[in-house]
């Protein structure tokens, strides 16, 4: 157990470095690119613009990473004391001061945070703008000459530690054994701690005495995994085999090496397989002399040919590096899976176990965990969420249109999660709702969707349903969507669903909860819901953002809420220079409340005209609510 600890501590505190680091990455690249043309032994030597070398390597990259690291942090506020804070350590040491920025802009964020828990609720009103922008400058100044006098020197001397350390690696022929740490290390997610704490910084100082350093391709090299990778294609079984062709597409030329972990974790053995490769691609890249001029982010092959100077000797020595990796792990990859006792490998469970090391979501373990087995003769899909009568309903209008235009007889609906049947085929979500579908129907096949009005799921799904034309047809809608378009048994009044006066043009907000609240609000004075229901729309958003795509969000209650909805309405705000819906830009605002079913025809049009980023572009330019109404109507 403590061992488990102390590995999910390395790792927090390796993606801490890494977060301050890789939005900075370009800033890195701009540097290089500049150092490797300008400099005296450089491509097109410059005196002129050779000038700007020192001061960006010493001043505008730590300065970057400090205030990156006081905003992850205090925000914004802790990226500006951080920032001062850094600029003691630049001023008060001679070598580029990567490490100091990483240790005073957190602390620089993390003292302005605890100044401002401390004051909350304490500042006059009216002299908030005073004590903001005095304790930051206050606190920024007092941590910058605690940088310029203790943190710079100490960081100076520990860089020179290190350097020195690597230096002797390297004059003692011994760098190439790096990879027995570094190979295992990035299976197991603790390559940010050694990569970014350790590797880049030395390399920054590296490159600017002369223009390249190895350090840059210690773990970024895609040589060992793509040998790996490729040993699978050729004598791996089942569905490993098949997978691996294109996850070495995926990790050689988009750089996520992480895509390989879980072949690796099937066959333990195969760390001996990319430990080897590594030493073998150092061993050529220090023969040969190679080396980046910035770090290469992600590891694909062209992002080290981007970052490589520009000289051809280079070139062959870092290619050389990948290739001899590559070749030394398929051979050793190789050999293990056709001596090895081979089984049907389960790369799910080996994807599964990956995310669990790592400590946090995998950006690509879901293209290894099963979605269950596409079902014979489908004849309902559905789509699901949490209350059943807004982003569902939206998304099944979609599909059921690309359904009716293949020619197929199938069923879609929507529905709450909770309300799944038990005999459920095909099961449409939210990627954050997947896992509660698949625990109320484990033996459906289940689809997840980020974007509801724009996913390419569901072309690909109708090219997965294979039926005959002649195939009977199907109710295309149950209890919940009884009203649907063209019955003429539809009993609802649609003036009294959208009317012009819940119709709000040119609308701005600070955020979604203030948009939320004010579309809530405008159903309560519209009769169409009880007051509790605004907070029931606020927890519903934040059980899963209501953000549809296409630049729509449509904020509804939870199922718990139904209760509260007097009748089916929506109101429509617009928002033409946009509002944040977690990182979304939404500039058209849904609001609705639905009660048994009335509302789905209109929500249905809706979708369909949302759909098409061009009638967007129509509602967002509209100049009355009428105009607005009209374009809904159309489809």
């Amino acid at each position: 157990m403590a061992q488990l600890n102390i590995k999910v501590a390395v790792q927090k505190f390796g993606n801490f470095l890494s977060s301050m680091v890789m939005p900075n990455i370009s800033a890195f690249i701009a540097w290089g690119l500049i150092t490797a043309l300008f400099i005296p032994t450089g491509f097109f030597p410059s005196e002129s613009l050779g000038q700007m070398v020192d001061p960006m390597v010493k001043y505008l990259l730590p300065l970057l990473i400090g205030y990156t690291g006081g905003k992850i942090v205090h925000d914004q506020r802790g990226g500006v004391v951080g920032a001062i804070a850094t600029m003691g350590v630049i001023v008060g040491a001679e070598i580029p001061m990567f490490l100091g920025a990483m240790v005073m802009g957190p602390l620089g964020g993390y003292a302005i945070k605890k100044f401002d828990q401390w004051t909350e609720g304490k500042v006059k009103a009216g002299f908030e703008m005073l004590v903001n922008n005095f304790s930051a400058g206050i606190l920024g100044g007092i941590l910058a000459i605690l940088s310029f006098k203790a943190i710079g020197p100490a960081v100076t001397v520990f860089t020179g530690w290190l350097v020195s350390g690597v230096d002797g690696l390297v004059a003692a022929g011994l760098l190439p054994l790096t990879s027995i740490i570094i190979e295992p290390a990035k299976v197991l997610f603790l390559n940010n701690a050694i990569n970014h704490g350790v590797l880049s910084p030395i390399g920054i100082e590296q490159v600017k005495q002369t223009g390249q350093s190895v350090l840059f391709l210690l773990e970024a090299n895609p040589g060992p995994g793509i040998g790996v990778l490729l040993a699978y294609s050729i004598f791996g079984k089942g569905t490993a085999k098949k997978s691996a062709p294109g996850a070495a597409i995926i990790q050689f030329f988009g750089g996520i090496h992480e895509i390989y972990f879980p072949y690796i974790l099937m066959r333990p053995m195969l760390f001996l397989a990319v430990i080897l490769g590594g030493m073998s691609g150092v061993f050529t890249l220090v023969l040969l002399n190679g080396g980046l001029f910035a770090p290469s982010s992600p590891g694909s092959i062209l992002a080290i040919a981007a970052v490589t100077p520009h000289h051809t000797s280079a070139f062959i020595a870092n290619f050389a590096g990948v290739i001899v990796a590559a070749i030394v792990s398929f051979i050793i990859s190789a050999f293990v899976l056709k001596t090895g006792k081979q089984t049907e490998e389960s790369l799910e469970d080996a994807a599964k176990k990956m995310q669990e090391m790592k400590g946090k979501k995998s950006s690509v373990a879901d293209v290894f965990v099963s979605q269950g087995t596409m079902p014979d003769n489908v004849n309902k899909i559905f789509f699901a969420c949490d209350a059943g009568m807004g982003s569902s309903a939206m998304g099944a209008s979609l599909l059921r249109k690309k359904v009716k235009e293949a020619g197929m007889d199938i069923a879609v609906t929507n529905t709450a999660i909770s309300n799944l049947p038990s005999d459920a085929q095909i099961v449409i979500t939210q990627e954050e709702l997947t896992p509660r579908a698949q625990k109320q129907v484990p033996n459906a096949y289940h689809i997840s969707v980020d974007n509801f009005l724009s996913s390419p799921e569901y072309d690909r799904l109708i090219s997965q349903l294979k039926f005959p034309a002649n195939a009977e047809l199907h109710e295309i809608v149950e209890e919940a969507e009884e009203v649907v378009p063209g019955n003429p048994d539809s009993e609802y009044d649609n003036d009294s669903l959208l009317r012009p006066e819940n119709v709000f043009l040119n609308q701005e907000f600070a955020n979604k909860e203030e948009a939320i609240r004010f579309a809530g609000r405008a159903l309560v004075n519209a009769g169409y819901v009880d007051e509790s229901y605004i907070e029931a729309m606020i927890a519903r958003d934040e059980m899963t953002s209501t953000y549809m795509g296409n630049d729509v969000a449509i904020p509804h209650g939870t199922e718990e809420a139904k209760k509260a909805v007097l009748k089916s309405g929506f109101t429509v705000l617009q928002v033409p220079n946009g509002v944040d819906f977690d990182g979304q830009k939404v500039r058209l605002i849904f609001g609705i409340a639905g009660k048994d079913g009335t509302h789905l025809e209109i929500l249905s049009g809706i979708a369909v005209t949302c759909s098409d980023m061009e009638n967007i572009e129509k509602l967002v330019e509209a100049k009355t609510a009428q105009e607005l109404m009209d374009i809904l109507g159309k489809e």
